[in-house]
């Protein structure tokens, strides 16, 4: 049994981490210094290199600590933890760069602090993977579990059940209920311990690791005693508010003055340091794109020059970041037209309007290759909801619920609707959904699991005319 030792599993965690750097430091000073060695002799003596190594090491766990990546991980998906470890390495390796910096020191080898980033990330984020896995299936089989009491056996105390259910690696056991109006009514209802005013007693004779109020609004005022019960018996408590529809998957908590507010919408591309990383690896991922399929868009130049009269790139107005429109570049797949008419048309199945190498380069998608210059531009990125024409937004706002959301970050080349077949002749309302599901759950790890589906996936759609 692990409960009531979270502590101590912390302390575990960062001794783990701490062990696991010693040996990435070890790894990658053997493959610098004995592997890719180029002049015997010539570099500084290990111990050195290992006093570098304990600055670096203190760093990691103090920033680790600093920005939440030892806390209780049951619930959290593994991505996110990933995308935490990645971010502690790279701002303790700005840290040990800064130290370097002040006191002068430059015979430090950047072959090696390239192989000891590298390696840490790796070794850590395997060892992390492995226990979770581990953990996983122990709680699945009934090992280290925590019991959860609710209060509320309606219809938020159900659905909060049934979310358990579906995640028995979560290792959460319910004990019962706490409710003032329902009755057990045969063996197939969930078990009434009693009324809610029996909190402190159940709490007193019953070992409960955490309460969960999925009480309705209209028993907001008895919330406040609750709350101090579960405390006096040193027992975390849990609110499944009664508007839970309405929030996104991870509500974003503000404070304005002494009030504590819900942001609706909690989007991770709004934190300064998410914004950078996602342009810094938009920028790194366009450039190497451009460079290698440059052979691949010089023949598609030909191709577009020598089966239609016409310019060679096609440019259309789109609705961009915060609703701002910019021009999106594609080859030119259609007949040369007037810009107002491919501003309020859709592409059809066999559309007369398209050239016949056209109609490849639309199949294949890749017409689409010029973004990569909008990427550059800073009007669109790799990943993220596809754009559309004004005209259709203004169409699709008022009738598509939550439409313009897609429009709180950059639209991308590729896209979480469009890896999971929502492309061309779809539903609007599938991709909206998709879209929210990636702005609200974005990781750097999410761009790239986006990037390899497009890649393995494949170019060809049946849906794209």
């Amino acid at each position: 049994m692990i409960r009531g030792k979270e502590r101590f599993i912390t302390q575990l965690y960062m001794t783990t981490d701490f062990l696991f750097i010693q040996i990435s430091f070890l790894v990658a000073w053997f493959l610098r210094f004995k592997v890719f060695e180029e002049q015997q002799g010539s570099y500084l003596p290990i111990a050195d290199y290992y006093i570098w190594n304990i600055v670096y090491s203190v760093a990691f766990l103090i920033i680790g600590f600093m920005i939440g990546l030892y806390v209780p991980k049951r619930k959290m998906k593994f991505a996110y933890e990933t995308s935490k470890i990645i971010q502690v390495h790279l701002f303790s390796m700005f840290a040990l760069l800064s130290v370097l910096f002040l006191v002068k020191t430059i015979d430090i080898s950047r072959l090696f602090l390239v192989f000891y980033l590298v390696i840490g990330i790796i070794a850590v984020v395997i060892y992390r993977f492995i226990l979770k896995q581990t953990l996983r299936k122990m709680r699945r089989k009934g090992f280290n579990q925590q019991f959860v009491l609710i209060l509320g056996a309606g219809t938020i105390g159900k659905t909060y059940v049934r979310n358990l259910e579906n995640h028995p690696e979560y290792g959460l056991s319910v004990l019962g209920f706490l409710d003032d109006f329902i009755n057990v009514k045969g063996k197939n209802e969930s078990q009434i311990l009693g009324k809610i005013k029996e909190l402190p007693k159940v709490l007193d004779e019953r070992v409960i690791d955490e309460v969960v109020i999925a009480l309705p609004l209209t028993a907001f005022t008895k919330y406040q005693q609750i709350i101090l019960d579960c405390e006096k018996a040193g027992v975390r408590v849990s609110i499944v508010p009664d508007f839970y529809d309405i929030l996104p998957a991870t509500p974003h908590f503000e404070r304005f003055g002494d009030l504590p507010i819900i942001n609706v919408r909690d989007i991770p591309l709004d934190e300064f340091t998410n914004r950078v990383l996602k342009r810094a690896f938009d920028i790194a991922f366009a450039l190497m794109a451009i460079l290698i399929i440059s052979p691949i868009m010089l023949a598609i130049v030909i191709g577009v020059k020598l089966t239609s009269p016409g310019p060679v790139l096609f440019k259309q107005e789109r609705v961009g970041l915060n609703r701002r429109t910019f021009y999106m570049y594609k080859f030119r797949s259609m007949k040369h037209m007037p810009e107002a008419a491919s501003n309020t048309q859709w592409t059809v199945e066999n559309d007369p309007r398209r050239t016949k190498f056209g109609t490849f380069l639309r199949k294949t998608s890749l017409d689409e290759f010029p973004q990569f210059f909008n990427v550059l531009k800073g009007d669109m990125s790799v990943v993220g909801p596809r754009p559309e024409r004004p005209y259709f937004v203004d169409q699709f706002k008022e009738e598509v619920p939550k439409y313009m959301i897609k429009h709180h970050v950059r639209p991308g080349i590729t896209g979480w609707a469009q890896v999971c077949g929502l492309r061309g002749d779809t539903s609007i309302e599938e991709r909206i959904e998709h879209d929210i599901q990636y702005i609200e759950n974005w990781t750097l790890l999410f761009d790239i699991k986006i990037i390899f589906k497009t890649i393995f996936n494949g170019f060809v759609n049946k849906n794209a005319y």
